[in-house]
């Protein structure tokens, strides 16, 4: 039987794709071994789909003076150790690397024992444990168009990123169901990220009651976040979290207005969903969900608003002219080819083994 060990931690980001490759990983005949961190998100969730599960000691490489940078170091060393001894016990015939620093000393451990490897850079501009792990890769598959060209040696192919499949086959008629709606109206979904997104929330609610004249709402505030005056509002139902009945809200959804992250964003390409992008500012992040956005808003995806220009009126008007125009978006979806990003990945994987 083939074998495969996936690596990625430290978010959910850097471990769901992996687990949207595993029915094709195993369809496809592989073994599948995983390796992450002791503790990490990654741990419960892959643990939890019955996949052998190794932790290994991991550290963060930290580009400003800190007393962890001391700590770390030994911690990655560690790793270093120990993702070499798991890799001549596994034996994998590839390794597939969705990125976090855990994934370091696996990646080199592979690079080391010549055992070809992918790796996956979901942001624009590749993150640092991804750059360090770039030399040990056969090919990094990444999410836009200019990622391919910052990647070096040609080793960069355009895939998009793995979704799970659940996500394309929810049932529109369910998701009516679920938040008491009807079908008079059509849907915007509002989704502000595992944490919610305040900023947007409170523009939203804002122009609620013009909103509500033309369509039906499903806002997804994030924990903590919804607000008790709204409860009974006809069309309008609010949650904090959303889980098993997430593909029939998407299916039930017409546009969808969402933060820029680089797993949601492909989530909402691979689903053909007209969208509105209001990415997370720079001076709250490092700057990716702003390149994220813009990339989507010029390949014709998406359209997009800026944290710092969002008013009430722009955020109607925007909202206005994503559902008149709403067919355009999807056609420019339907011919930008990131569609299928498992079928691209699966055949590179089974490209770089064979090699």
């Amino acid at each position: 039987m083939k074998k495969i060990i996936l690596t990625g931690g430290g978010t959910a980001g850097h471990v769901t794709p992996n687990i949207a490759l595993l029915p094709h990983l195993k369809e496809a005949g592989y073994e599948v071994h995983y390796i992450g961190s002791y503790t990490g998100i990654e741990k419960t969730l892959i643990e939890e789909l019955g996949v052998k599960y190794y932790g290994i000691s991991s550290g963060k490489l930290r580009r400003y003076l800190s007393m962890k940078n001391f700590t770390d170091l030994f911690r990655i060393l560690k790793g270093m150790r120990q993702a070499g001894k798991l890799v001549k016990k596994i034996k994998p015939d590839v390794v597939f690397s969705k990125g976090g620093f855990v994934t370091v000393p696996v990646v080199r451990a592979a690079g080391k024992n010549k055992i070809p490897t992918l790796i996956h850079e979901s942001d624009m501009t590749p993150g640092l444990a991804n750059r360090l792990a770039q030399k040990y890769a056969c090919k990094v598959c990444c999410n836009f168009p200019e990622t391919v060209k910052m990647i070096p040696d040609g080793k960069g192919v355009l895939t998009g990123t793995p979704i799970r499949e659940e996500l394309k086959h929810g049932d529109r008629a369910a998701g009516l169901n679920f938040c008491g709606f009807n079908t008079s109206k059509p849907v915007i979904m509002i989704i502000g990220g595992s944490l919610g997104a305040l900023r947007v929330n409170e523009a939203v609610r804002a122009i609620l009651p013009r909103l509500l004249q033309d369509f039906q709402i499903i806002h997804i505030c994030g924990q903590g976040k919804t607000d008790s005056s709204f409860d009974n509002t006809t069309g309008y139902r609010q949650f904090e979290y959303i889980k098993e009945e997430l593909k029939d809200l998407f299916a039930a959804a017409d546009i969808v207005i969402s933060r820029a992250g680089a797993n949601v964003i492909c989530e909402l390409l691979a689903m053909k969903k007209p969208n509105l992008l209001i990415p997370l500012s720079a001076e709250a992040s490092r700057g990716d969900q702003v390149l994220n956005a813009r990339s989507f808003t010029k390949q014709g995806f998406s359209c997009m608003i800026e944290e710092e220009e969002l008013s009430d009126n722009l955020l109607y008007d925007t909202i206005m002219a994503l559902y008149q125009d709403r067919d355009k978006y999807v056609k420019a979806m339907e011919e930008g080819g990131q569609g299928d990003s498992i079928s691209t990945i699966m055949a590179l994987l089974e490209e770089v083994r064979a090699k």
